[in-house]
């Protein structure tokens, strides 16, 4: 008959190996048991409110520091400076496109770039010459239009 191969060393090796499986299987469960447990808060609990300084808390607000706003006082952007549309300006054509009839003239008083066409000018507009315009709303913004010369004193 022939000896067993099971020696002592191998044995102990075996249990801690089922001891270490046996662990790793009940952390696993409770795990599990913990994460089912996580889920089952009370719907007050799970509600969260914004105070008044608009900060989330988990008390109910005081109704009485709440404030009304209007949805017409809202203001989106601020509203731009604009020149008069009717006064007549100075400015020079600081570019200008004479394939395509389009450019920008730079107002002398804001600096600002107004578009300006050539439907809208006199013929020969050309860039650093100086000249008298209106300002007209466009489409885009801003538009110059009755776009002269100005006159040398």
């Amino acid at each position: 008959m022939a000896k067993s191969q099971q020696t002592f060393n191998k044995g102990e090796r075996e249990k801690k190996r089922r001891k270490k499986k046996k662990e790793k299987e009940e952390r696993r469960e409770q795990r599990k048991m913990e994460k089912a447990d996580k889920g089952k808060l009370s719907f007050e609990e799970q509600l969260a409110y914004v105070d008044e300084n608009g900060n989330i808390t988990r008390e109910k607000p005081d109704p009485t520091k709440k404030i009304v706003i209007k949805a017409e006082d809202i203001v989106l952007g601020g509203p731009r400076e604009r020149p008069s549309m009717e006064v007549i300006r100075n400015g020079r054509v600081k570019f200008f496109n004479e394939e395509k009839g389009y450019g920008f003239i730079t107002d002398k008083e804001t600096r600002e770039g107004i578009f300006v066409h050539i439907n809208n000018a006199y013929p020969s507009i050309k860039e650093n010459h100086k000249v008298t315009f209106e300002i007209e709303q466009g489409p885009k913004g801003p538009t110059a239009v009755n776009v002269q010369p100005t006159v040398a004193k």
